[in-house]
């Protein structure tokens, strides 16, 4: 049987229960408008390199993080509203 929890106060809560929400949340890198009809500088290649040897030496769960993240949190009513009126806490 699969229990559930809120994961911000701990209270247990039923899988049917109509009072139990689902928080998502996705944070990822903002990037920059890419102007595709500019003309690239001519060291992009060098540039590439560059990026290419440092995410070789690079720790893979750091990359990710800095690019894209998804967390998944189950909350009772109680911490919804909270949530919904402090988003960030």
């Amino acid at each position: 049987m699969i229990r559930f929890e809120c994961d911000r106060c701990g209270r247990r809560m039923d899988p049917n229960d109509p009072l139990r929400f689902i928080v998502r949340m996705e944070v990822f890198a903002a990037a920059e408008h890419i102007d595709l009809e500019e003309e690239p500088p001519a060291d992009t290649r060098q540039k590439l390199q560059a990026v290419l040897n440092d995410l070789a030496t690079a720790d893979p769960d750091e990359v990710e993080d800095q690019t894209y993240r998804a967390f998944r949190f189950d909350v009772c009513d109680d911490c919804r509203r909270k949530l919904m009126a402090h988003p960030l806490g």
